[in-house]
């Protein structure tokens, strides 16, 4: 059986550690030195409750509430995962605008996502809650992680999840045999 093609976009303010979750995902390895990204994709081959998945991560340029929303983030993306750090209280206010305008372009009322608080293993200069960023994702309804992609800490995790509720939201899980009629 074929890889299922999954493409999913990591969208974050600045500096929360996006293309550090895709690297060590992807690579394995975490990147301590910042670059600040323009875009880049990352492609992986993993297997998954034995399907095999490609699964492109389009890692995004920082984005804040008066970026415009590229519409190009809303064709051909399976599912999303919103990233902020929990040692950033702007990172985290700003996820929720993200999302607006994401719904707002897309046209829909709700799309595969998973909210993403990174930086755990920095839990001395937290400032936001795990209480705050689990009202955000039932908002958003999504899935809620929070991550370390410095000592990888539920990485693995977040992406394995939205490959889920991607095909979730698809109906690939749903299938448990039967009829089809199309």
């Amino acid at each position: 059986m074929p890889a299922k093609q999954r493409k999913v976009a990591l969208l974050g303010f600045r500096s929360v550690g996006k293309s550090s979750l895709a690297i060590q995902f992807v690579e394995g390895h975490f990147v301590d030195n910042y670059d600040p990204t323009i875009e880049n994709t990352f492609v992986k081959v993993f297997k998954l409750k034995g399907q095999d998945y490609e699964l492109r991560i389009v890692d995004t340029a920082g984005q804040d509430e008066f970026s415009l929303f590229p519409s190009h983030y809303t064709m051909d993306i399976h599912g999303y995962i919103f990233v902020y750090a929990i040692t950033s209280r702007s990172s985290f206010e700003i996820v929720r605008t993200l999302y607006e305008k994401l719904l707002d372009m897309s046209g829909k009322q709700q799309v595969p996502a998973i909210l993403v608080g990174n930086k755990c293993d920095l839990l001395r200069d937290r400032a936001v809650s795990i209480e705050e960023g689990k009202q955000l994702a039932d908002y958003m309804h999504a899935a809620f992680f929070e991550t370390s992609a410095r000592s990888r800490e539920n990485v693995n995790d977040v992406f394995n999840r939205i490959v889920m509720e991607m095909d979730k939201s698809e109906g690939g899980s749903q299938n448990k045999g039967g009829c089809t009629i199309s």
